[in-house]
C-alpha cells in the first residue's frame, strides 16, 4: 500500500474547524476522534506516533486534547499549523460560552431557565463523583496510593490546604517514592503503546523527523522569548491602565497560575478555581460556580473552558472598564481569562514538541506524576462533597435538604456508574426533567409531596 499524499494546509484547516464543534466528551471523547479520523481513517499519522505524542501531552499541565491537536498540527504543517489547530479547538467553545454565559446573566432568573439549572446541578454533582472514580480507578492501583489520596482528601477538606501545596507536597513524595518504591509509583494509567496498524500513515513509525521538528537551541530560546513577550506585554497592558489590583489584572496573574497547575485535567483544577474565584476574589458565587460548570459540560472543547464562564462573570460584576456595558466588560473578561489559560499549552508543544520528537523515548517523570493524579482524586472527591452540601442543603443547614434534587442525582449516577450511559444524555435527561418541575412543582407542593 502507498502512503497517502500530503495533506494540505486548508484541507487540515477544515479538519481542525469541524473538530472544534464536534469535541464533545471530555478529554477521552475528544481523543477518540482525534484517534478515529486521523490515524484509523485518514492515515495521517501512525497508532506509535500518535501515542508517543498523547505520552508527552499527559504529562503536561493543561487540557491534554488540545494540546495533542497542537501537537499533530505543528507535526504536520510546522508552527502555524500548530496554532491554528489549537485556536480552531476552543475557538466555538469560548463563543459558545461567551453567549451562554450573556443567557445566563439576563434569563437565568426566569421559570424556565432557572428550572433546567435545577435539573442540572444534582447532574454534575453526579459527574464530578464519576470524574473522581474514573481517574482513580486507573490511577490508585496499589494501597500507598490510596492512602496519598485519602490524605489530600483530609488536608483540603479537613484543613483547607490550597491546591498548589497540595499537588507540590504530592510531586514530592513521588519523588521520594519514585526513589525509594518505584513499583508503586509506576504509571498506572495512562496510554501504552500498541502493535496495532491502520496501513500507512503519513507521518508512519519510521518517518523521518520532519525539518521543523528538530530539536534546536536558538529555535527553542526563540520559542520562549515570543510567549514570554505574548504574556508579558499583555499583562502590562492591563497593569498600566488598571493597576495591578485591577480585576482584568488579577484575572490575568490568577489563571496564569492555574494554566500551570491543572495536572490531571480540567476537574483537578476546579477546586483551585473554587479557591481563588469564589473564596478570594468573590468574582462569583459558588451556585453560580456550579452552574458555569454545567454550561462547560454541554460545550464542545475542553472542559477548563469552564474559565470563560468565570471571566465573563467577573468581568460583568467587577466592571472593570468604566466607560462599558456589563457586557463588555463580560466578554473582556472571558478573552482575558481564556487568553491567559490557554497561552502556556501553546508554549510547552512549540518549545517542547522537538525535543520529544528528537528523542522518541518513554517520558521518565512518571513517580510524580502518579502520586498527583493520586493526590488528584482525593482533591476531586472533596470537590464533589462541596457541590454535594450546595446542591442538596441549599440554605446551608441539615433542615434544608431537597428531597428532588437528591432524586435527580441519585438517577444521574445511576446512569453514569451502572448503565454507562454518556454525560450530555444525562444532563440533557436532568436538565428536562428540572424544566418539567417549574410546571408540576406547584402542584407536588399543594398535595404536601414536597
Amino acid at each position: 500500500m502507498n502512503s497517502p499524499d500530503p495533506i494540505s494546509f486548508s484541507t487540515a484547516l477544515r479538519f481542525w474547524f469541524k473538530l472544534g464543534f464536534i469535541s464533545f466528551g471530555g478529554p477521552a471523547g475528544q481523543i477518540a476522534i482525534m484517534h478515529q479520523e486521523l490515524v484509523e481513517r485518514r492515515c495521517w499519522i501512525s497508532e506509535q506516533r500518535f501515542l508517543h505524542a498523547l505520552n508527552y501531552c499527559m504529562l503536561l499541565p493543561g487540557p491534554e486534547a488540545q494540546q495533542l491537536a497542537i501537537y499533530l498540527g505543528w507535526l504536520m504543517h510546522k508552527t502555524w499549523g500548530g496554532i491554528v489547530a489549537g485556536l480552531l479547538f476552543i475557538l466555538p467553545s469560548l463563543l459558545l460560552l461567551i453567549l451562554l454565559s450573556w443567557v445566563y446573566l439576563s434569563y437565568g432568573h426566569l421559570p424556565a431557565v432557572a428550572g433546567v439549572l435545577y435539573g442540572i446541578k444534582p447532574a454534575v454533582t453526579a459527574i464530578v463523583l464519576f470524574a473522581a472514580y474514573r481517574i482513580g480507578s486507573r490511577a490508585l492501583k496499589n494501597n500507598l496510593l490510596w492512602s496519598l489520596a485519602a490524605l489530600a482528601f483530609f488536608a483540603s477538606f479537613v484543613l483547607h490546604a490550597e491546591f498548589p501545596l497540595i499537588v507540590l507536597i504530592a510531586a514530592s513524595l513521588g519523588i521520594l517514592g519514585g526513589r525509594f518504591a518505584p513499583d508503586k509509583f509506576a504509571m498506572g494509567g495512562g496510554h501504552s503503546s500498541t502493535k496495532k496498524s491502520f496501513g500507512p500513515a503519513l507521518i508512519d513509525d519510521d518517518s523521518p523527523i520532519p525539518e521543523h521538528a528538530k530539536f534546536c537551541w536558538s529555535q527553542l530560546f526563540k520559542i520562549i522569548a515570543v510567549g514570554l513577550f505574548l504574556w508579558t506585554s499583555v499583562m502590562s497592558y492591563l497593569t498600566i491602565h488598571f493597576g495591578w489590583n485591577g480585576a482584568l489584572t488579577q484575572m490575568g496573574w490568577f489563571f496564569t497560575k492555574a494554566a500551570l497547575l491543572t495536572f490531571g485535567g480540567a476537574y483537578a483544577v476546579l477546586p483551585y478555581v473554587y479557591q481563588g474565584a469564589v473564596e478570594h476574589y468573590h468574582w462569583l458565587t459558588a451556585p453560580q460556580m456550579i452552574d458555569g460548570l454545567a454550561l462547560g459540560e454541554t460545550t464542545p472543547g475542553p472542559l477548563i473552558m469552564i474559565v470563560t464562564f468565570v471571566g465573563f462573570l467577573a468581568g460583568w460584576g467587577q466592571l472593570p472598564i468604566e466607560t462599558a456595558t456589563p457586557l463588555m466588560c463580560g466578554i473582556a473578561g472571558a478573552l482575558v481569562v481564556t487568553y491567559f489559560t490557554f497561552l502556556p499549552s501553546f508554549l510547552f508543544i512549540l518549545a517542547g514538541g522537538p525535543l520529544v520528537e528528537s528523542t522518541r523515548n518513554n517520558l521518565k517523570f512518571t513517580a510524580p506524576l502518579t502520586a498527583i493524579t493520586a493526590a488528584i482524586v482525593g482533591v476531586i472527591v472533596n470537590l464533589a462533597v462541596f457541590f454535594a452540601w450546595h446542591v442538596f442543603w441549599p440554605q446551608g443547614d441539615i433542615s434544608s435538604f431537597d428531597l428532588i434534587a437528591a432524586l435527580i442525582g441519585i438517577g444521574a449516577m445511576l446512569a453514569l456508574f451502572r448503565y454507562k450511559i454518556g454525560i450530555i444524555p444525562v444532563i440533557v435527561a436532568c436538565g428536562s426533567i428540572g424544566f418539567l418541575l417549574v410546571f408540576i412543582k406547584p402542584w407536588l407542593v399543594q398535595q404536601g409531596l414536597v
